[in-house]
């Protein structure tokens, strides 16, 4: 029984303190004036009765009504009733509010709550003052204190003849039930009745209609935002301009949150005072008058619901996390069902006649039923989880969040997981937890009713039943007896306001009030209290769990097979039977991924544990202790599927005898896993066992259970812990007192054991094996920072006081071990802390835990000392053995293999990914590093992929970053050392080392890596040291005739002591490649001093002119051989000639200047300059370029002769100077300007030096350039200039006939770089008009060249501000081009987009290729490609072009060399592409060792790819033009690969200069001897080309002097499979040595005779080699040819020559067809414009099966891999250096048809004519080697016509037949055509006549 009211109170306006406008509120008068008891009086109840300020009005408002709530101190609520209504204010109180009336106005218009009917002013200047009567109570019946408050107004106005003292006595003193259901009349004595309802159960809330209105108001989508808000504590807050809307709403939000409790602020009406209470930092549910609007602006985190406006916002900053999936949906299905009943029935043809909806008030109930089902079922199956640590003298319940998350399947719901942490929730477990008690609605719910809530998910209209069913029971609460309730209360008369009142409201007479409260408080007294029957039972625990949504555990799927082979390998390692156990680990490993496999684990152990113990012996321990760690890792922090809290009794029941006496357990090899370090799980672990242990306290003994069985004692009973709780409660009243004393003491006693056992076991977890580890336990989560981790709600100062002077007492000497002791001392401490105070155990034994605490880590480390000594005596567990790579000839292990384990590095298909195959990585092996490179050999770890070798290798010298990382190794999950190797060449090692190697090791080898890699000379490389570790054993040569050594002879060379160069240069001899006669044979080892010079070229351009000094024509000799001088030779640029006076009509010499490289050192010694320079002059002319790197002609084209010049860029001076001064030199010039005019006259004499411009007429006129590239999209067909005295014939024959390839170079303006100004003034479309029709230009000034002579292509930056002089015969063409550093930098990021370095979480195409982008690299491509073309089309159309850009030698080199490429088809061959990087990039000194940071000198620069980019740029040309390249895009990725590592000579160095001081270019005669490693790249190449056709495209058909115009966009450049390709079988396929397998067994071996058999092979992406695997057919046609060869016993040809007889014999069989065109898969029968595009072709290292002794050129027996090509036979013998004999007997060879003997047919053979052995021989078909037959010419009488017998060819002519008549018979023949047939009686006649 509660009061109805306890407070009734009087407020009136009264002026404001500070005397501003505003009033404030009074308290009149209040009764009870004494506070009650047990209620206190609110304070601040003035505020609350006008929320929106105290305001004087102009007018007589209606009176308003409103229940406002206060919460006070114990979180009790108050509601506030308030009537107010308006008197005549009294004159003191209208002197407060004199100032400004209509302000006041607005204010009270805008604050006060909404005028329910007109309003009438008083007289003019009359203020009313509110006046509010207050009714205070704590139970909520809002309509009873209406009526009540009314009936005291209702007294006051109609002036009714009763007592109000009487009426507020009688409502003070009204007792009334709180629940039951029962209903209560009162009168309060003005002949009044009102019936007062108590709801059946105080439980539920009363919502009325609240809920429903909240809904009409909001909508249901943001209610069910509102919902998700205020259960995840946000802050909510809505605007009304009625406070009674602003009550409801908050009412109803709170009875949806049923059965959580609201435990926050709740402030449905908030006065205007308290609006700073907005900002508070804790979550709120508040109203406020939507005239305050405008100050909630400024809240960055509160969800504001305006209920008018029907809106709710969410700001930015807050998230409001969603229910989960399908209950969101689900739940809004339903809503909308219940609000809108005519949705489902809106599309129906024939709707049914409406029904009737619910009532307000059931709808309400409806709706509060959807959510009492929505949260049945996100707790269903909570109190499965309730762990009960006390049971007397209270019960204490704590609730296992992490199980419940884990067996719900909600461990990611980020809504559950905040409710669970929720206040509301820990409210919900207190209360509700409680195991015997009264139950309610929603108990029955969650227990019984959660099946058929299930069975009804998806059967709406069930769902509606059940809902309505529930709303019943809601709405039943609320009504039980609706029919009796009959009110009759007065009510004052129509606008009674507005009638002037007789009075003010009057004062009451308290006395007589106080004593109609004492009357009824004596009465209450005397009558015997009412006691509440509370019926409280057992709660039902209802089903155990299950998952919200059945989500299938993917992958993983536990089938009962993968449970069963986890049972079969525990039971195979209890027996002892190891190698089963062995053989099945891995499946058990991966099976344990899964959930019910880790349970079934720790299950099948517990079987194995007796007494608590079991003693394995070591094998046993370790894969017991693997299994464990297994099943850990992929334990949370939570532990939330109880797998840690299965294994934790295990850990400390397994163990191990090290010695007598020492012990190891289980837990010292399972610590590195973060669940142990999370106080939550320790926490949730100690109240499991307490509840167990307390159960088995009040179990009879006969049902108790073996303790150590913690997680199944409570499954395996019927009784569970709640129900033994349930039952104590009951008896707990009927107990003598003492029996209750004695349970409290055991229960306490149990608790305080186990937090006893909890501390043993925790010490046993955190302190790691070996104290030195201390650095890894204390950077784990719960030790790191364990005041954050731990959500301890108690801080007692205890455990730190205890703990810090544990550290100063202890007295250890090891400062690191005492930390870590310390650190686990407060750890534990801080546990027992918040354990013991949450279960009620005493202060005393709390002390004496903090007591125990330190001695127990103590204890724990001595005994870990010894276990630790002891292990580190065990044998090392057996590990895989070390694979050892194959290494090259030469090449030295420095450090053996260190075990690591290879990592995936985020290439897809190495980890299995997307190119399908099994995970390679992550792998087992070791890391080799050797002289030459870094080699990772090993296998895979992951069992299934099975005994693959996994080999991962790189050059040393291609290392270009390395950090250390700290990673997991893949078996044991120990976090590890490890280090990323990255290399330019595209490989990544990203290792973790195994425990077993020291950090010393591995700091060894990461200096000894950087020693090899940044050697402090050059000649430290592997390309010097490979020779000199492996001389012949026979003693070096004497050298003393050769003078002195190699060093002193360069450097006295360079010095200019001009008697040793004579000497030096007879006596050393550089490497030369065989002269194009000797091409193909090795050079002959007599072979003279002097180099014979070829015989193609005319005598007087070789022979040194007798201008020079003897001893400088030896110099010149050697110089000679150099590749730029032979290409100058080739291209007929010039003569040795420095004297004027010869060969004037040469325009260019070679000058011979620079031979000392006294001018340029990064030049060649051999220039070729302008025929009328002086060699003194060029010295002048240096000074004006960059390094001294003067334009010099590099190449000149055959048709037009216009020149390709090179050079550095111009210093600024010599720019300004060159394009300032006047064409005659002024006199007393400075040395600036007449180095400039030098270098005018320099460039003067390059124009002069064209034949072009030599004859001035009006031929050099060259119109109608079309600049394609630069503008338009349509790719201008160029035709030969024929002839350029006559400018419309040349344009018009350039229209009309299609002659050269173009892709477009379609520059849009500013990405290419080039302006769109140069390309109008390159195209002569600023200069010309149209051209009239006699062909002749508008105008004879336009006689001047249009095209300028010479074009200089030089950077925007260095030539800004220069105007060239219109009368130069020259033009600036300046471009943007990309620095070397932005080459560097993007080559860095494309690096990164093809080899990530991490695996990727989510792979996606779009990441690859967004990197690419973002790497820019394409875009150099682009540009580098677009500027060639330009200069390409340049030189075609007869303008010479000067490419001078940064300092000449590197993005000129790209530029000259691929511009040649593309305008010479030599240079498309293999000699040609050699020569050209030989000239431009060897020679013309682009610094390989500087890009390549080779030394330590340039580590700091980095390593910058400029010639790798080149070669990409060279392989899209291949791309776009497949046919027009003899080598194969594997020679270019070979070239790739080699120029970084350092494995050759070749690219080491810098400059000619460089190479010749360390006598690189002229090597010792007598050193090149055949066993000797190649020192050159080229030497390997050819010696490589012999025996292999990899680096030969049989596409191979180049169209004669053939300019190629490749498209440049970024669409049409595709990534080179260079930088992604990847073969983990043997490592990069670039040492060609290395990449064939072991030798097979030899012939005789085999039982099948040698025939090959066909053997399925698997070939994965990634792994096998793709090419060598299945080689295109051309290589397998060769390798077959070859293998047959072999079995006959003949010596085998070499392919090249066997592939040029192809490729003829396909161009005559073409003839012979009588097409045009050759009709061959070789030679493709596309019409011409087929080589354009687009004919991309798979590449790689085709023909790449052909294994090859590359040391010895003898024919050899080592055959292909055996491993995976066992079948096919060595091909080596194929590439034999003689030439077999049978091609010399072929005189006559070709197709007959031959009749056979008697009967037989007429048939097709291949016949051969053998003049030597006098035969005809024939064959089946032509590759066939097997002799059909012979015919002996001998035998042969006469070779006459014949005629066609049955059978013969249709087709062919009669006169194609002829027969041969022999001694013994007569053949027939018939030939193709006639003419073969006469050509093969013609053959046979003079064969005969021969003989």
């Amino acid at each position: 029984m509660a009061r109805l009211a306890d407070y009734f109170v009087l407020v009136a306006f009264g002026p404001h303190p500070r005397g501003s406008g505003e009033g404030q509120g009074q308290i009149l008068q209040r009764f009870p004036e004494k506070d009650w008891e047990d209620n206190p009086f609110p304070q601040g109840i003035e505020l609350f009765c006008q929320p929106s300020g105290w305001q004087l009005c102009p007018e007589r408002n209606p009176p308003t009504f409103f229940v406002a709530v206060l919460t006070d101190i114990n979180s009790e609520r108050h509601y506030c009733a308030c009537l107010t209504f308006w008197e005549p204010a009294e004159p003191t109180q209208e002197g407060v509010c004199t100032e400004n009336a209509s302000v006041r106005e607005d204010e009270a218009e805008e604050g006060g709550p909404r005028r329910l009917s007109p309003a009438v002013p008083g007289p003019p200047g009359q203020l009313f003052a509110p006046k509010t009567l207050v009714l205070v109570s704590r139970l909520d019946h809002a309509e009873v204190f209406r009526n009540s408050l009314g009936l005291i107004y209702t007294i006051h106005v109609e002036g009714l003849n009763v007592s109000l003292e009487n009426v507020i006595g009688n409502l003070l003193t009204c007792i009334i039930p709180l629940a039951g259901g029962s209903q209560r009349t009162i009168s309060l004595g003005a002949g009044d009745r009102q019936v007062i309802q108590t709801p059946l159960a105080d439980s539920l809330p009363i919502s009325r209609c609240s809920v429903a209105l909240l809904f009409r108001q909001l909508g249901i989508t943001n209610v069910l935002s509102l919902f998700c808000a205020a259960l995840t504590e946000h802050k909510v807050l809505f605007l009304s301009r009625s406070y009674q809307r602003l009550s409801d709403a908050c009412r109803g939000l709170l009875a949806l949150l049923f059965p959580l409790r609201y435990s926050f602020t709740y402030v449905p009406i908030l006065p205007a005072q308290l609006l700073e209470v907005l900002s508070t930092p804790t979550p709120f549910i508040i109203g406020v008058h939507a005239a305050f609007q405008a100050e909630t602006q400024e809240l960055l985190d509160v969800i504001v619901a305006d209920l008018d406006g029907g809106t709710v916002t969410v700001p930015e900053c807050v998230h409001i996390p969603p229910l989960p999936e399908p209950l969101q949906s689900q739940t809004h299905s339903v809503l909308s069902m219940v609000l809108d009943p005519e949705l489902e029935l809106a599309d129906l043809a024939f709707p049914p006649p409406t029904t009737s909806a619910s009532s307000l008030k059931m709808q309400d109930k409806e709706l509060r039923a959807v959510f009492l089902r929505l949260f049945a079922q996100l707790l269903q199956g909570y109190r499965w989880c309730l762990h009960m640590v006390r049971i007397h003298p209270e019960p204490v319940i704590r609730f296992h969040k992490a199980a419940f998350l884990g067996q719900r399947g909600l461990v990611e719901d980020d809504f559950l997981m905040k409710v669970l942490e929720g206040m509301a929730f820990a409210g919900f477990v207190s209360e509700r937890g409680v195991p015997y008690r009264p139950t309610d609605l929603f108990d029955e719910l969650v227990a019984h009713e959660v099946t058929r809530i299930r069975a009804d998910e998806n059967h709406p209209q069930r769902v509606l039943r059940h809902v309505k069913e529930l709303a019943e029971q809601l709405y039943k609460n609320e009504n039980p007896y609706p029919a009796v309730a009959m009110h009759k209360v007065q009510r004052p008369g129509e606008a009674s306001h507005l009638r002037r009142a007789p009075r003010p409201f009057p004062r009451l007479d308290e006395g007589m009030v106080q004593w109609i409260v004492d009357q009824a408080t004596a009465k209450m007294q005397g009558a015997p209290p009412a006691v509440k029957a509370e019926r409280r039972t057992t709660v039902p625990s209802g089903p155990p769990m299950t998952a919200i949504l059945e989500r299938s555990s993917g992958l993983h799927g536990n089938s009962a097979r993968r449970l069963e082979v986890v049972r079969n390998c525990i039971s195979y390692v209890f027996e002892g039977k190891m190698l089963e156990a062995k053989k099945l680990l891995p499946a058990v490993l991966r099976a344990l991924k899964g959930r019910a496999a880790r349970r079934c684990l720790a299950q099948e152990l517990h079987l194995h544990v007796q007494q608590n113990r079991a003693v394995l012996d070591h094998q046993q321990f370790d894969f017991v202790v693997r299994m464990m760690n297994c099943c850990l890792q992929d334990c949370t922090s939570l532990d939330e599927h109880g797998i840690a809290a299965a294994l934790l009794p295990l850990v400390t029941a397994f163990c191990r005898k090290l010695s007598p006496g020492v012990t190891q357990f289980a837990y010292s090899c399972v610590q590195e896993h973060v669940v142990w370090s999370t106080p939550q799980f320790w926490e949730a672990m100690f109240y499991g066992d307490v509840q167990t242990h307390i159960r088995a306290l009040y179990l009879e003994p006969a049902e108790d259970q073996d303790p150590s069985q913690v997680g199944e004692a409570s499954a395996l009973d019927e009784r569970s812990a709640l129900d033994v709780a349930s039952e104590q409660q009951r008896l707990w009243p009927m107990l003598s007192r003492e029996k209750q004393q004695e349970l409290v003491q055991k229960e306490e006693s149990t608790v305080f054991s186990q937090a006893i056992h909890y501390a043993n076991r925790m010490s046993y977890l955190l302190l790691p094996l070996d104290s030195s580890k201390s650095r890894l336990l204390r950077e784990r989560a719960g030790l790191g920072d364990l005041e954050s981790a731990s959500n301890s709600l108690v801080t007692s100062s205890m455990a730190g006081s205890v703990a810090e002077s544990y550290d100063t007492e202890s007295g250890f000497e090891d400062a690191e071990t005492c930390d870590v002791a310390g650190t686990v001392v407060r750890f534990i401490n801080r546990f027992v802390d918040k354990v013991c105070t949450e279960s009620g155990v005493t202060s005393d034994h709390l002390k004496g835990l903090h007591v125990m605490v330190p001695d127990i880590v103590q204890m724990h480390i001595e005994t870990l000392e010894a276990v630790q000594r002891e292990s580190r005596r065990l044998p090392p567990i057996q590990k895989p053995k070390l694979l050892r790579p194959r290494l090259l000839p030469g090449e030295e292990c420095v450090l053996d293999g260190l075990r690591v384990y290879l990592l995936p590095d985020g290439r897809e298909e190495g980890s299995g990914g997307s190119g399908g195959g099994p995970a390679l990585l992550p792998a087992e092996g070791a890391v080799f590093l050797t002289t030459y490179r870094v080699i990772f050999t090993g296998m895979p770890t992951d069992p299934l992929v099975g005994e693959q070798v996994v080999i991962r290798s790189f050059p040393v010298a291609a290392l270009t970053k390395e950090k250390r990382i700290s990673v997991q190794t893949p078996v044991d999950q120990f976090l590890q050392d490890g280090l990323q190797l990255r290399s330019c060449t595209f490989q990544l090692l990203k290792m973790a080392f195994d425990e077993e190697v020291g950090s010393d090791n591995a700091e060894l080898f990461r200096k000894q890596l950087h020693k090899l890699r940044y050697p402090p000379d050059i000649r430290g490389t592997f390309a010097f040291t490979l020779g000199s570790s492996h001389t012949p054993g026979r003693p070096p040569r004497a050298s003393k005739e050769k003078g002195p050594s190699l060093r002193t002879l360069s450097r006295n060379l360079v010095k200019n002591a001009k008697k040793t160069i004579g000497r030096q240069y007879v006596t050393r001899k550089k490497y030369n490649p065989p002269s194009w006669e000797h091409r193909g044979q090795p050079p002959p080892e007599d072979q003279e001093d002097e180099i014979s010079v070829s015989e193609e070229l005319e005598p007087s351009t070789l022979t040194p002119s007798s201008a020079l000094k003897p001893s400088d024509r030896m110099t010149m000799s050697s110089l000679v051989e150099r590749a730029c001088c032979r290409d100058y030779q080739r291209l007929g640029l010039g003569t040795l000639s420095s004297s004027l006076s010869r060969a004037k009509s040469e325009p260019f010499r070679i000058s011979p200047v620079n031979r000392m490289y006294a001018i340029c050192r990064s030049y060649p010694g051999l220039l070729i300059v302008p025929q009328s320079v002086q060699d003194n002059a060029l010295q002048r002319v240096s000074r004006c370029y960059r390094q001294n790197r003067f334009p010099v002609v590099c190449w000149r084209s055959g048709r037009s002769k216009a020149v390709l010049l090179r050079s550095g860029g111009l210093h600024s001076k010599g720019v300004v100077g060159l394009f300032k001064a006047q064409n005659t030199p002024s006199p007393g010039q400075s040395q600036a300007d007449s180095s400039s005019l030098e270098q005018e006259k320099y460039l003067q004499a390059v124009v002069s030096s064209m034949p072009r411009y030599a004859d001035t007429s009006g031929r050099n006129t060259l119109s109608g350039f079309s600049s394609a590239h630069m503008g338009s999209h349509v790719p201008s067909p160029r035709a030969r200039v024929t002839t350029l005295s006559n400018p419309m014939a040349a344009s018009a024959s350039r229209r009309t006939a299609p002659r050269g390839k173009w892709g477009s170079v379609r520059a849009s303006g500013r990405s290419g770089g080039l302006g769109g100004d140069v390309g109008s003034r390159l195209a002569g479309r600023d200069m010309l008009g149209p051209p009239q029709a006699n062909g002749a230009p508008l105008d004879p000034g336009f006689l001047r060249p249009q095209r300028a002579a010479l074009y200089i292509i030089g950077d925007k930056a260095q030539l800004k501000g220069v105007r060239p002089d219109p009368l130069q015969q020259w033009e600036l063409v300046p471009i943007e081009v990309f620095e070397v550093r932005q080459v560097k930098t993007s080559f860095k990021k494309l690096l990164k987009a093809c080899v990530p370095g991490s695996p990727i979480i989510e792979p996606d195409p779009a990441t690859f290729l967004r990197s690419l982008e973002d790497s820019e690299w394409l875009t150099q491509i682009h540009k580098l490609l677009q500027v060639s073309v330009l200069v390409v089309e340049l030189l075609d159309s007869g303008s010479s072009v000067l490419v001078s850009l940064e300092d000449g030698w590197d993005i000129t080199t790209q530029v000259v060399s691929l511009v040649q490429l593309l305008s010479d088809p030599f240079y498309r061959t293999m000699e040609g592409f050699r020569l050209l990087v030989e000239k431009e990039w060897l020679s013309f000194g682009h610094r390989f060792s500087h890009r390549g940071a080779h030394t330590l000198a340039g580590q700091s620069s980095g390593f910058t790819p400029v010639f790798l980019q080149f070669l990409d740029c060279v392989h899209q040309v291949h791309l776009q033009f497949p046919m027009e390249f003899e080598f194969s895009p594997f020679y270019l990725k070979f070239l790739g690969y080699h120029h970084v590592s350092r494995r050759f000579r070749t690219f080491l160095l810098d400059s000619d200069y460089e190479r010749i001081e360390l006598g690189l270019l002229y090597e010792e005669k007598g050193e090149r001897r055949a066993p000797q490693a190649c020192r050159s790249v080229w030497e390997y190449v050819d010696r490589l080309s012999k025996r292999t056709p990899v680096f030969y495209n049989y596409m191979y058909a180049p169209e004669d002097s053939e300019v190629l115009r490749p498209y440049s966009n970024v669409s049409n450049l595709k990534v080179w499979d260079f930088y992604t390709q990847e073969t983990l079988a043997e490592g990069p396929p670039y040492d060609w040595e290395l990449t064939q397998g072991p030798p097979e067994p030899p012939e005789e071996e085999r039982h099948d005779g040698g025939a090959p058999q066909s053997r399925r092979r698997v070939v994965w992406p990634c792994y096998d080699s793709r090419p060598r695997a299945q080689p295109d057919a051309i290589s397998r046609l060769l390798e077959e040819l070859q293998r047959l060869e072999t079995e006959l016993g003949r010596p085998p040809e070499r392919w090249k020559d066997t592939w040029d007889r192809v490729k003829a014999a396909q161009r005559l069989e073409g003839r012979t067809d009588g097409r045009g065109t050759p009709s061959s898969l070789l030679v493709s029968s596309v019409p011409h414009h087929r080589r354009s595009l687009g004919v991309y072709l798979q590449e790689g290292p085709v023909g790449s099966t052909l294994s090859l002794s590359l040391d010895s050129d003898q024919s050899s027996s080592s055959t292909a891999s055996g491993s995976r090509q066992a079948a096919r036979r060595s091909t080596s013998t194929l590439y034999s250096q003689f030439q077999t004999a049978e091609s010399e007997n072929r005189s006559y060879e070709g197709t007959l048809y031959k009749k056979g003997a008697f009967m037989k047919p007429w048939k097709a053979r291949w016949f051969v004519l053998d003049k030597t052995k006098h035969q005809l021989r024939y064959y089946d078909h032509r590759v066939d080697t097997e002799c059909k037959g012979v015919i002996d010419l001998a035998e042969v009488e006469a070779v006459a016509p014949g005629t066609p017998t049955m059978g013969a060819p249709k087709t062919v002519d009669e006169k194609a037949f002829f027969d041969v008549k022999t001694t013994r018979r007569v053949y027939n023949f018939c030939a193709q055509d006639v003419a073969s047939a006469q050509q093969w009686v013609d053959q046979i006649q003079s064969c005969l006549s021969d003989a």
